[in-house]
Formats: structure tokens, C-alpha cells, sequence
């Protein structure tokens, strides 16, 4: 079966040969780079009660059945959230060596944040990761990469009390800028929180 190129564009992380090349940035002019990046982990109605904010905590002594599998659970699901906003943080400075033609970038900010919402498919946790950086390329594969490693660790924290219940999905740059292809997606403000 023969591959045929629909336009002409080329793929640039693969040379003439199709062997897998680094593209060369060496001519481009270091710029401020940003990019944001979202995700969602889809979650079972149990496991969004432990993280989500609850409105009022009950008398104390007295625990509801939802207290008892928090304090079996190991505590406040708003220590999932941090550990994963931390696991995204740390996920960036590791996506040149996850990602192997990816750059080596010098960060200088990352700001992931995970938020608990509804909507139409259900309870889930939305996750966004902004990335920065003085560089000669663009901060999408960071950003990307943040928004993974939080909404897996968002998963492996409640797979005990979710379990097969869960999904990610909808990971995706919302916006790119210091490049030549700078865009915002055009709904983006309905996305974000």
C-alpha cells in the first residue's frame, strides 16, 4: 500500500529518508512562548464528591457516609487536586526526555490548575496548564504534557473508588503565542474556567 501526502506540507520531525530528525532552530529568534493546554478526567459521582468542595462540612462527631470513605480514602480530596497540579508542574520540566525529538526549553512559568465541574457527560475534573518560556520554539508539547501527567494522576489517586468508571479525554492548545502560528481557540472563554 502506497501513502500519498493529501498537501504539501511535510512532516518535520522526519528527514528525507523518513528517519526521525530534531528540527533545527538554530536561525529562530527567542521570544517569549506561551501556551495553554486543557484536559478532563470524567469521574463516577462518589469519586467527584471526595475532591469537589464541599458546601458545608457536618456537625463534628457526627460523620455521613460520605465523611467515613473520605477518612478511609486517606483524607481531603482537595490533596488530589494539589498532588496532581503538582505531578503537571513537574510533568513539564520532564517533556523533552518523555518526548523524544522535543527541545529542551527554559521554563520560566507553569501554572496548572484543576477544577471540579458538570456538565453534560457528567461529574468531572477540568484541567488547564499554561506554559512560558524565553525560547526559539513553541511550549505546546509542555503545556500538553502538563495537562497528562495531572489527569493521570488524578486517576491513579481515585481508581480505588472510581475504578472503570473513569475517562480522559478532550486534551487539547486552546492557545499558542510568540510563534508564527499563534491562535486562541475561538470558544475558549466558554471552556476555561
Amino acid at each position: 500500500m502506497q501513502l500519498r501526502l493529501l498537501s504539501t506540507h511535510s512532516l518535520t520531525h522526519l528527514d528525507e529518508a523518513g528517519s526521525p530528525k530534531m528540527v533545527d532552530v538554530s536561525e529562530k529568534e527567542i521570544t517569549i512562548r506561551k501556551a495553554t493546554a486543557i484536559g478532563t478526567i470524567y469521574i463516577n459521582d462518589t469519586a467527584y464528591s471526595l475532591v469537589a468542595e464541599q458546601a458545608s462540612e457536618p456537625p463534628k462527631g457526627q460523620l455521613n457516609a460520605l465523611e467515613k470513605v473520605r477518612a478511609k480514602a486517606g483524607g481531603s480530596g482537595k490533596n488530589v487536586l494539589t498532588i496532581a497540579q503538582l505531578a503537571g508542574i513537574l510533568g513539564t520540566k520532564y517533556t523533552a526526555q518523555l518526548i523524544p525529538l522535543c527541545h529542551t526549553l527554559p521554563l520560566s512559568n507553569v501554572d496548572v490548575s484543576l477544577i471540579p465541574i458538570e456538565n453534560d457527560l457528567g461529574k468531572a475534573i477540568r484541567c488547564v496548564a499554561t506554559v512560558k518560556a524565553e525560547a526559539k520554539t513553541g511550549v505546546e508539547m509542555e503545556a500538553l504534557t502538563a495537562v497528562s501527567v495531572a489527569l493521570l494522576t488524578v486517576w491513579d489517586m481515585l481508581k480505588a473508588v472510581a475504578g472503570q468508571d473513569m475517562r480522559i479525554g478532550d486534551i487539547k492548545v486552546v492557545s499558542k503565542e510568540g510563534g508564527k502560528s499563534n491562535f486562541v481557540q475561538k470558544d475558549v472563554d466558554r471552556i476555561l474556567p
